[in-house]
């Protein structure tokens, strides 16, 4: 069947029955007369579905209906009920159907069958996707639907327009559409048979021209959303490389990149492909082909420089436009003035873009009195000169714009033009584009074209298609110059415009289309003159042309006085002509009225600063001279140094009260309220106020130049001319001032409660100010005037932005270094594309920090997040020249930002030599100093000016003599600062000459101001920044987080308040490093101690089994096995220092944590390590030594106890024998006759054979004369002198002997120095607590003595004397010292050696064991089974003991290592915090005097405190059964293990047990041998019974050690847990020399002694001499003053505590870091004045105001503080 093509195929009508049913041969069937045939009609055909419909029947019987459908494909049937509806399902779409219906009645009978054939709809196409959309054409693509597609028609229509194509793909682009139209699309599917389907239908919107280029730029994203500043000025990889353009979307970011570096080279943009750079080069092709030269193109795709502009400035936001402007201005090109908008044919005056551009020219009318005019170029009231074309015009007028602003000299072009790269790509989007520059003269007529400033305006393309533009430019320029070569379709449009401007007519007499007539036609219309006219005739070359060109529009200036007009009024005629203006936009009219409303009122700067903006200038610079009086205490004189400070304190607290008294101020409240607008209003906001101010400070500072020139003519004004010089000064004001009211404001408000009301509506004043450093506007650091930090409030919006930022918070830092106005914040603008300010009289006044963000691409790289940039005034300013602590501002200055900065560019101007050196000086000082603390900043130095190309090669001798010069000065900076170790420069920093010096030329390339940024300067700049990037990201440190960067400005300007920088350095990031060194170092310490520990707790068991069952050793005696075991532990020993070493060199070469600031410790740490492998070595030896000379001693003893053992045995097993030959059964009184018979005899027999005691004061006597042999025969009379018996009963008392020495003594005492005798006795006093509690420790091991004891405690002494060398005491006091110790530690190891014979007689043992060997005998006699008792007897009497002493060894280091996980032993650091909050929670002042008289005792008995608290539960339990569990596990084993080994017997099963656990428990032998006696048990049966005694074993040892107390506990450790902590965190020992501070510095090696937190020298019991009161002074004060002490080191002459260095030079005692970091001991003193003062036997100090106002907060807050904790 034919298609009707009808696409409505579908319906049920009469007509498609007749069209599309076809009666066919129905099946055969039997023909029915009653049955009625059906009538179908096709109701509906869907693409899977039809509907049926069937007339009623009019008989009332039930049919069945049948039907059978058929297509080419598929087949079916469907029988159901009569229905007038039939729904067919499942069917094929796009196909033909041929159904036959049939009636069934219930008899069988059946009607005729109906037929009818149907086509299903076809499918249309799936989803339409536009996949390409330009301005010319739309591409689709589509799913292929089911059924036989043949192909698709695809229509693309609008209102006047439609087109159809067919494709057999499933994709097509429609070409040749309109731009910005709106097209229906539609694709219906045509399948084989002919059908067509219903359309898939999308719309589409063609791209405009503009939108089209802008996707071609890449652009789109910003268009209409905007392009930001922060986007722009991002460091990313565009931005740091030179890579070729080679894509189109790369142009504007290489135009923007070269722009924000003013590179004057920024327009010449142009695509190169990436195969160019392959290809050969021209001279590489020696075939001639002329052909190919004629028709090759360019390569690479262009785009007019215009164009890329015009997109810009539209995809960017105002301040975007602004920078662009204002660049564009530097490099001399025009800028848009009005910039059009293709697709809303709008056009825009950009009044705000240009606003920040400010000029500074000398008119003619200046040039005698060589004054200049500055000014904001939109506020300049100039003749506007505009030039325009009208058709087509054979001259090129931008090319001769160009020539007409340019000089013989000097040529630029500053409007692109035809012959210009790129220059001859057909403009898109730019026509319309109206371009502004200026002519500006220098003043000087050799070079000036005109004399006066002209504005020169620039109209691309026709003005018959632009005159909007044109009418705006003849009604605001003094001369319109119209370039044609037709005027015949002109005239109307020139003679219609309402004109304010002289019109010139300017043609070329050249061109063919040149007519006369016209031209007279046109002219007379105008009423133009000949004057009017300038043609270019043919025998005038371009030069002629230009020139007389130049003489008509010179006319025009000097003629246009009337005819002038600031770009600002121009605004008026914009709006009348329907143009708009940018300023317009509600947030930015906004802004300017709130900016207007501040500055309007701004008459005079001085009175404004002094009326609105009270809180600085002389409160904020007394506060800053209070502040540094604080740490430099220089006007202390003889008062005392802390009531002093007292009153320094009182007098800031009324100089904040007084700031506190005034009300916020009308123009600070405007401001605050202007800053917390919506973002982009405050923004414009802050960028009038920045005009405006500006504004107002030129006008002010060029009247007090003129008065200042005018007043310096005579010598008689000096007094005129130094208030002159003052108010230039003062006469700045800028949005700094506000911000810095803002945060005095801030300030002062924090010294009021917490909750009161004026703070609390402060409190978000930090958070606005770190939201506008995000914004990218700078936040001043220094204060310029005061040359202060307002360190809190800085603090606080940094902490705010780190807030704001977190986690990406990481940033690196790039400072600027020079001499006043040698171009440092040029150098920064030009590099980083930012804008410090730079203009003249705004001198960069203190340090300002801008914040650049890092692109993704190249923070990987850069390991952070943010670049932060700081800018700085100048050295060797003239301003502060005058003044006698200039040059320790300037120090201060460098300290700050050398400290701060991760690279620091030193910018010298090579013209002053004496200024170099200067500045040399004091960079170098910085960099001395950053060293000393930590910080290794690098270096680039900038040398300006240097153009030549070989400067270089040329500069080498330069460079050597910059070097020499550096060496000379760090050795003058490292004598001023006393680390004259430093030699040379390279000794302060990694610095080489070669890579480490820049040369750039000069910023301008001709004479200013027509000159523009020099290209070299530009680029060399460019490099600079590469190299700089290159370096911050090879230094290989982390970079700083936004806190740590804070924390480290903090502790940084604190030190710098000091004189002395590097010994008042304070920091807690270099706090936190050491603290994280230190416990690494401490983890590492244990491992170490802890595997050694484990070690010898093996060895010492190897020893103790030594020749016995249990022993494993193959050596044939004790000695060889010492030996071996000696070798063993100095391997291991040498294996853990290597461990340890390696540990330490790979923490510091991680790049996290701030471990460089901690590197100058690393040579102490690695030396630590060094002495604990001796000291664990030597330690090590002892103890093997110690248990081996144990084991000798015991051999004896067990030789005889089992001697007299096998003897009885042998005796019992004769009475056996002998008893059962009677063969009469005997009862157990007379078994047990018997038996004492027998055992009376044998002892009697054994007793002659006991052990001797020996003497053990001989033995101890004999190692301390050989301990003193050496100290020569006054030693050896003195020990003569006495009886060592004799010593040591009686309390140790040293005294000073002879007459000189008592006089001495009594002048120390009446000196109030301590006493030297107290000192000594003070030190003999610790040394015999020491060797007291060693002795008791041995005692309490109820083992015999060794001489290895008395060995270790004349080590002991040795070591502590030595400790204390600086304590001068004689050989008597060594020697009284020794004997007296040596005295008592031989009474007590007598005695112990006694109880140990008694303990292990022989025949005392044999008594013990009588009742043991009277059962066995029974047992054996009458044959009983021992197995179970044997079982319970070999356990309790031989493992229990074992297994239990196995428990004890391993007990102490465990309870060491899991005290040592605790926060309070991690360091000593904390250690120290810990124990002095601890003190401060229990608030007793018994606590606190034993803590300062006897710091010792009491850390002992506060760290034994500690391990009761913490091992008060179930912990200690905890351990035990982990030990236990074990043991049990080990013996179970072992038992399993014996069992295997068949045929043993009892003896060889119970060795091969003992030989088991010989690596683990040591077994008593004597124990072991009284268990085998006697012993009849089986093998077999004794293993059960053995494992079943072990598992009761357990359970009783589990509930001994639940009943035993921990005191008890760690009496019977081997491992003392509390003497390792002591020994941990005591560390060296040293304490303060001034206040007995004790040193918390790491490691056993550390060259240098510090404590953290000093305290008054009056807990120390120092009093005055006259009034005998307490004194306050703190020595972390006293090192800064001029105050002096004397003592014994001194010789009790006078020394300045300045120079303590010189008598203690192993202490360090830096200025406290902050007014209250002591307040912890001022408040312990203020509170405890007077008990204290009881206790010393003196009078209570007068405490200062201050100190009584401390609270327990204040003091634990400063104690947090100083231990750097949080």
């Amino acid at each position: 069947m034919e298609d009707s093509g009808d696409e409505d195929f579908f319906d049920a009508s009469d007509d498609f029955l007749e069209s599309n049913c076809q009666e066919g041969n129905c099946p055969t069937a039997p023909p029915s007369d009653c049955v009625p045939p059906p009538e179908v009609t096709v109701l509906r055909a869907g693409c899977e579905t039809v509907s049926l419909g069937l007339a009623p029947t009019a008989s009332s019987d039930n049919y069945r209906l049948n039907i059978d459908y058929s297509c080419d494909t598929q087949r079916g049937s469907v029988i159901m009920a009569d229905s007038t509806t039939v729904d067919i399902e499942g069917l094929h779409p796009g196909t033909v159907y041929t159904f036959y219906i049939t009636r069934r009645a219930e008899n069988g009978k059946q009607s005729e069958a109906a037929s009818v054939s149907v086509y299903t709809e076809p499918l249309p196409p799936g989803t339409i996707t536009v996949t390409q959309l330009s301005s010319e054409s739309v591409s689709l693509r589509w799913d292929t639907p089911a059924g036989e597609v043949e192909g698709y028609v695809a229509t693309c229509s609008c209102a006047e327009y439609r087109v159809q194509q067919f494709t057999t793909a499933n994709s097509l682009t429609f070409r040749s559409l309109r731009p910005g139209v709106c097209y229906t699309l539609q694709v219906s599917a045509q399948l084989k048979n002919g059908r067509r389907s219903k359309p898939a239908v999308t719309s589409a919107r063609t791209k405009t021209d503009m939108e089209n280029l802008l996707e071609v730029m890449d652009l789109e994203q910003y268009y209409p959303a905007k392009l930001s500043l922060s986007k722009i000025l991002q460091i990313g990889e565009r931005t740091i490389t030179d890579e070729t353009v080679t894509c189109i979307s790369d142009l504007p970011w290489y135009f923007l990149k070269k722009l924000m570096m003013v590179n004057v080279t920024g327009r010449s943009v142009k695509c190169t492909p990436a195969c160019e750079s392959h290809c050969e080069a021209p001279s590489g092709n020696t075939k001639l082909d002329l052909k190919n030269l004629v028709d090759a193109s360019t390569s690479g795709d262009t785009l007019n420089p215009l164009d890329i502009i015009t997109a810009l400035f539209l995809c960017s936001d105002g301040f975007v436009q602004q920078e662009m402007a204002l660049k564009m201005s530097m490099c001399q090109f025009s800028v848009p003035l009005l910039l059009p908008n293709c697709d809303s044919k709008q056009c825009t005056l950009m009044l705000w873009a240009m606003r920040d551009i400010v000029k500074k020219y000398r008119p003619q009318s200046h040039s005698e009195s060589k004054s200049f005019v500055e000014e904001r170029i939109v506020l300049s009231e100039l003749p506007l000169i505009s030039f325009v074309r009208l058709g087509e015009c054979s001259l090129s007028k931008s090319e001769i714009l160009n020539k007409l602003l340019s000089n013989s000299q000097q040529y630029h072009d500053t409007f692109v033009h035809h012959d210009m790269e790129c220059g001859d790509s057909p403009r898109r989007i730019s026509d319309g584009l109206t371009e502004i520059t200026w002519y500006l003269p220098c003043g000087n007529k050799n070079i000036d074209i005109f004399n006066e400033a002209v504005a020169v305006a620039n109209l691309r393309g026709n003005i018959a298609e632009f005159e909007t533009q044109y009418s705006f430019l003849c009604q605001t320029s003094a001369a319109v110059f119209v370039f044609f070569d037709d005027l015949k379709s002109g005239c109307k449009l020139l003679t219609n415009q309402r004109q304010k401007a002289q019109i010139f007519l300017v043609g070329n007499h050249q061109s063919r289309e040149f007519s006369m007539d016209d031209l007279e036609k046109v002219a007379t219309e105008l009423g133009l003159t000949n004057s009017n006219i300038v043609l270019k005739t043919k025998r005038m070359n371009d030069a002629d042309f230009v020139r007389n060109l130049r003489e008509t529009v010179k006319d025009v200036v000097e003629n246009s006085m009337n005819k002038r007009m600031q770009i600002e009024q121009m605004a008026v005629i914009a709006h009348e002509l329907g143009i708009l203006v940018d300023e317009d936009s509600p947030e930015c009219q906004m802004a300017k009225t709130n900016a207007d409303g501040i500055t309007a009122g701004i008459q005079d700067t001085l009175k404004y600063k002094l009326h609105q903006l009270p809180r600085q200038g002389k409160i904020w610079k007394e506060l800053t001279c209070l502040e540094k009086e604080e740490f430099r205490l220089r006007k202390v004189g003889s008062e005392s140094v802390e009531n002093y400070k007292s009153d320094l304190q009182v007098q800031r607290k009324n100089l904040r009260d007084k700031q506190n008294s005034y009300e916020m101020s009308s123009g600070i409240t405007c401001f605050i309220n202007a800053i917390s607008s919506p973002g982009i209003e405050r923004c414009y906001f802050l960028k009038w106020m920045r005009m405006n101010l500006d504004n107002l400070s030129r006008e002010k500072l060029s009247g007090l130049r003129e008065q200042y020139k005018k007043k310096s003519k005579s010598s008689e004004n000096k007094e005129e001319i130094k208030d002159i010089d003052r108010q230039l000064s003062n006469s700045s004001l800028g949005t700094e001032h506000f911000f810095r009211e803002m945060g005095q404001t801030y300030e002062a408000s924090l010294s009021l409660p917490e909750k009161d009301p004026a703070r609390q509506q402060l409190k978000h004043l930090p958070k606005l100010c770190a939201e506008l450093l995000l914004d990218g506007f700078p936040l001043e650091l220094v204060d310029g005037d005061a040359s202060n930090i307002p360190l809190r409030w800085v603090s606080d919006v940094l902490s705010e932005l780190n807030h704001l930022v977190s986690p990406q918070n990481k940033i690196l830092v790039v400072t600027v270094l020079g001499v006043q106005s040698t171009g440092k914040s040029t150098l920064l603008n030009t590099m980083f594309g930012v804008q410090f300010a730079v203009s003249s009289g705004r001198c960069t006044r203190g340090a300002f920090m801008l914040l650049i963000r890092i692109s993704e691409d190249v923070k990987k790289e850069l390991n952070c997040d943010f670049m932060v940039i700081i800018d700085t005034e100048g050295l060797k300013s003239p301003e502060l020249a005058q003044l006698d602590d200039s040059h320790e501002h300037d120090n201060e200055l460098a300290t700050l930002v050398v400290g701060l900065s991760d690279i620091t560019i030193i910018n010298i101007a090579m013209e002053n030599s004496t200024e170099m050196k200067d500045i040399l000086q004091i960079v170098v000082h910085a960099f001395l100093r950053m060293k000393e603390v930590g910080k290794k900043p690098k270096c680039q130095f900038v040398h300006q000016n240097v153009s030549d190309v070989s400067a270089h090669e040329k500069n080498l001798r330069d460079r050597k003599l910059l070097l020499e010069q550096l060496n000379e000065m760090t050795q003058a900076a490292a004598k001023m600062e006393k680390k004259e170790e430093n030699k040379s420069f390279t000794d302060v920093m990694e610095y080489n000459p070669e890579t480490g010096n820049w040369y750039i030329p000069g910023l301008w390339n001709g004479v200013p101001p027509m000159a523009p940024v020099s290209a070299g300067y530009s680029e060399a700049v460019f490099e600079l920044k590469k190299n700089i990037v290159q370096v911050l990201g090879h230094c290989g440190s982390s970079a700083n987080n936004i806190s740590g960067f804070t924390e480290w400005m903090s502790s940084l300007w604190n030190a710098v308040k000091h004189e002395n920088f590097i010994f008042s350095f304070r920091n807690s990031l270099v706090a936190d490093a050491y603290m994280s060194l230190c416990t690494e170092y401490n983890k590492w310490e244990w491992d170490f101690k802890k595997a050694m520990y484990t070690w010898v707790t093996k060895a010492e068991t190897t020893i103790s089994n030594f020749g016995t069952a249990a022993g494993k050793s193959e050596m044939s005696n004790i000695k060889e096995l010492l030996a071996q075991l000696k070798s063993e532990a100095c391997a291991v020993v040498t294996g853990w220092e290597t461990k340890l070493l390696d540990n330490l060199t790979q923490y510091f070469k991680q790049t996290e944590g701030h471990v460089f600031l901690v590197e100058g410790y690393k040579q102490e740490f690695a030396n630590s390590v060094k002495m604990l492998r001796r000291d664990i070595e030597n330690n090590v030896h002892y103890q093997l030594t110690a248990t081996a000379q144990i084991k000798q001693g015991m051999t004896e003893v067990d030789r005889i106890k089992k001697k007299h053992t096998d003897e009885l045995e042998v005796r019992v097993c004769d009475l056996i024998e002998e008893c059962r030959k009677t063969k009469v059964e005997m009862t157990d009184r007379e078994l047990d006759t018997e038996f004492d018979r027998m055992w009376n005899e044998t002892v009697k027999e054994l007793s002659t054979s006991r052990t001797n005691i020996d003497n053990i004061y001989n033995s101890v006597e004999h190692y301390l004369r050989v301990n003193l042999q050496c100290k020569g025969s006054h030693a050896n009379e003195l020990l003569r002198q006495k009886n060592l018996k004799n010593c040591g009963t009686l309390e140790f008392k040293y005294t000073a002997e002879g007459l000189i020495n008592r006089f001495k003594n009594k002048i120390k005492v009446m000196l109030n120095f301590q006493d030297h005798t107290m000192a000594v006795q003070k030190m003999a006093d610790s040394i015999i607590a020491a060797c007291t509690q060693f002795v008791s420790e041995k005692v309490e091991m109820k083992g015999n003595y060794h001489d290895t004891y008395i060995q270790e405690i004349l080590h002991m002494i040795d070591a502590r004397l030595q400790c204390n060398k600086d304590l001068i005491a004689d050989i008597d006091f060594e020697v009284s010292l020794k004997q007296h110790i040596c005295g008592f530690a031989a009474g007590a190891f007598q005695k112990m050696h006694e109880d140990f014979i008694q303990v292990n007689d022989p025949y005392r043992c044999l008594n013990q064991n009588k009742e043991k060997f009277r059962a066995d005998f029974k047992d054996v006699f009458l044959k009983q089974d021992q197995c179970q008792k044997k079982a319970e007897e070999f356990t309790n009497q031989c493992l229990k003991p074992a297994v239990e002493d196995f428990v004890y060894r391993s007990l102490g280091p465990d309870i060491i290592g899991e005290m040592l996980t605790l926060q309070q032993f991690s360091t000593r650091i904390s250690f120290q915090y810990s124990v002095l909050l601890d003190l401060l929670n229990k608030n007793n002042f018994d606590k606190y005097l034993s803590y300062v008289s006897s710091y010792e005792l009491y850390v002992k008995k506060w760290i034994l405190d500690e391990i009761f608290t913490h091992f008060s539960n179930e912990r200690m339990f905890d351990l035990e059964e982990k030990h236990l569990h074990s043991c049990v596990n080990s013996i179970n084993n072992a038992i399993i293990k014996a069992k295997k080994q068949e045929g043993s017997d009892l003896k060889t099963f119970v060795d091969d047990v003992c030989k088991e656990l010989g690596d683990k428990l040591v077994i008593s032998q004597h124990a072991l041998g009284a268990f085998m006696i006697l012993n009849n048990a089986n093998p077999g049966e004794f293993a059960p019974a053995l494992t079943a005694s072990v598992d009761d074993m357990s359970t009783l040892v589990r509930q001994k050690f639940q009943r035993t107390d921990i005191q008890t506990k760690l009496l019977k450790l081997h491992v003392k847990p509390q003497n390792e902590l002591f020994t941990k965190v005591i560390g060296c020992g040293k304490q303060c020399p001034f206040c007995a501070a004790p040193c918390d510095a790491g490691g056993n090696a550390h060259t240098e002694h510090w404590a953290s937190l000093h305290r008054s020298n009056g807990l120390g019991c120092y009093r005055f001499i006259d009034s005998q009161k307490l004194v306050t002074d703190i020595c972390s004060s006293l090192v800064v003053t001029e105050r002096r002490f004397r003592c014994l080191e001194t010789n009790f002459e006078f020394h300045p505590y300045k120079s303590y260095k010189e008598i203690f030079p192993n202490w360090k005692i830096p200025p406290d870091g902050s007014l209250e970091a002591s307040d912890y001991w001022k408040y312990v003193m203020a509170t405890y004045n007077k008990k204290f003062a009881k206790a010393y036997g003196a009078k209570p100090a007068n405490i200062p105001l201050s100190w009584g106002l401390i609270t327990r907060k204040q003091a634990e807050a400063s104690l947090k503080e100083s231990f750097n904790t949080n």
